[in-house]
């Protein structure tokens, strides 16, 4: 979000806070049954700030001004770019913390969240500059382990700040991250964060609106991560380079993005051993150096472009991507009909004649990503049969399915986790709102395929992640529009 949206909605919070407050207080002085009438409406004022309505409101009328309108039954051609990877740049931003030297980021991608995550860097003490070759940060000079509600609330990825804070400071105090509300409604847990601080030795107090973290040396120890979690893998790896001793780390996730974060700390003299496998060994040293790290290519933006192609029965070229870190998906595009070359650092998409059913279950890597499950669902209403999507990760990934249904799709949900989808269907353009992220890219996806006029709501969702994609899409044959534009 851009500073100047940022401060007017903080004074849209602040107008209508005083304003309850106001009310509340000139009650006191009035008749008894205009007492009553004016507390009331006080209180409700005050609930909209407490209770984040004010939020959704003004958010939603932002949103409301700026949308996608795309108009379906284009193929497209040419070539498109992978932009760095989100899940690597969140990851790297408080990674600079366990240094005092200077890090110079590249091919850090233009998003929201990781613009977040450099402001909330900045209000902790770093410089952060943009340059041309890419973003230079200072962190010498943090003066504070107190990470900002007002930023570290909005996204999920604010949690990663905690351990290097912890690590280097022996200090975190922060808020309950926020992010897409994917798992029973509520703000996805931090339990798995906590026990493994808790392990390392700190103490944790736990606030009405915040936790605070102290340790006077954090030591290494040895944790067994019930479920497996990508963010607190790469969150407990890095607290552990600064801690005394040896930690062994068991049952971690290995997506590729942890490996690049592993790698990039042992040239700066961390000793990571087994990064992208599931037991991480980590001795603690006394110092971390810095130097230049490049984000790796978003594997997701890569799969979301690949299907993007086959749904349009299109010819693309996608490059400035791994292809490896998608092997799963090519591997179902050989069982679809899907024709594909892989090459180094590209991967060319043919038009594919006809889409056979393919099902599938999410898993973590290198199994079928569960952020690719909803482009992957909009592929299988286009394929000729019946195919199952079961989403295991989380367990309100598949509400968007009632959107798409309302576009004409088939699909049948069997439970929260599982949906029945027949194909092939055509898909008509509706007036929808992104629900989420992963959900978003999906619906424009949906959209590019549609018979007729798709208008796409709360976009802010998707420019979450995709940067500029718009105008990325505009440039391979997409007839998208962004209209009334308020980038946030």
């Amino acid at each position: 979000m851009t500073k100047k949206f940022y401060f007017l909605i903080k004074k849209c919070y602040t107008i209508i806070y005083r304003k309850g407050i106001s009310i509340l207080f000139n009650s006191f002085s009035s008749s008894r049954e205009r007492r009553g009438k004016l507390s009331a409406e006080g209180l409700i004022y005050i609930l909209l700030i407490k209770k984040n309505y004010c939020k959704f409101l003004i958010f939603n009328f932002l949103n409301f001004m700026s949308k996608f309108i795309i108009e379906g039954g284009h193929q497209l051609s040419g070539e498109i770019e992978v932009k760095g990877a989100k899940n690597s740049a969140l990851k790297i931003i408080p990674a600079s913390i366990l240094s005092s030297e200077e890090i110079k980021i590249t091919n850090l991608p233009n998003i929201e969240d990781v613009n977040k995550s450099l402001n909330l860097l900045s209000t902790i003490g770093a410089e952060v500059n943009n340059t041309k070759d890419g973003v230079i940060i200072k962190t010498n000079n943090i003066k504070s382990a107190n990470l900002s509600p007002e930023i570290a609330g909005k996204f999920r990825a604010s949690i990663m700040f905690v351990g290097p804070l912890l690590a280097r400071f022996g200090q975190a105090i922060f808020p309950m991250p926020g992010g897409c509300n994917l798992a029973s409604g509520a703000k996805r847990p931090i339990n798995l964060f906590l026990d493994g601080f808790e392990k390392f030795g700190a103490q944790i107090k736990k606030q009405e609106n915040y936790y605070e973290l102290s340790a006077t040396r954090l030591k290494g120890c040895d944790f067994f991560f019930p479920v497996v979690s990508v963010t607190a893998t790469e969150s407990l790896m890095m607290t552990a380079t600064l801690a005394d001793g040896v930690t062994r780390l068991r049952n971690c996730a290995m997506e590729p993005e942890i490996k690049a974060l592993a790698d990039y700390l042992n040239e700066n003299g961390a000793k990571i051993d087994g990064a992208g496998t599931p037991t991480i060994t980590i001795t603690g040293v006394e110092k971390i150096s810095a130097s230049t790290f490049e984000v790796i290519p978003d594997r997701i933006e890569t799969g979301s472009f690949a299907i993007m192609a086959a749904i349009t029965k299109s010819n693309l070229l996608i490059k400035n991507c791994n292809p490896e870190h998608i092997e799963i998906l090519l591997e179902i595009f050989n069982h679809i009909g899907v024709p594909f070359e892989k090459h180094k650092n590209a991967i060319e998409i043919k038009e594919a004649k006809k889409i056979l059913p393919y099902s599938i279950k999410t898993h973590e890597y290198p199994g079928f990503p569960t952020d690719l499950q909803s482009p992957y669902t909009i592929l299988m209403t286009q394929a000729n049969g019946t195919s199952l999507i079961h989403e295991t990760i989380y367990d309100r990934r598949l509400l968007y399915t009632d959107m798409l249904m309302q576009m004409g799709a088939d699909i049948t949900m069997c439970d929260p986790h599982r949906v029945v989808i027949n194909g092939p269907t055509k898909l008509y353009g509706k007036k929808l709102a992104s629900p989420d992220l992963r959900a978003g890219i999906a619906l424009v996806i949906a959209a590019l395929v549609a018979k007729g006029t798709t208008e796409i709501d709360n976009i802010y969702q998707i420019d979450r992640g995709y940067e500029d994609i718009d105008t990325r899409l505009r440039k391979i044959g997409a007839n998208i529009m962004r209209i009334n534009s308020l980038k946030l």
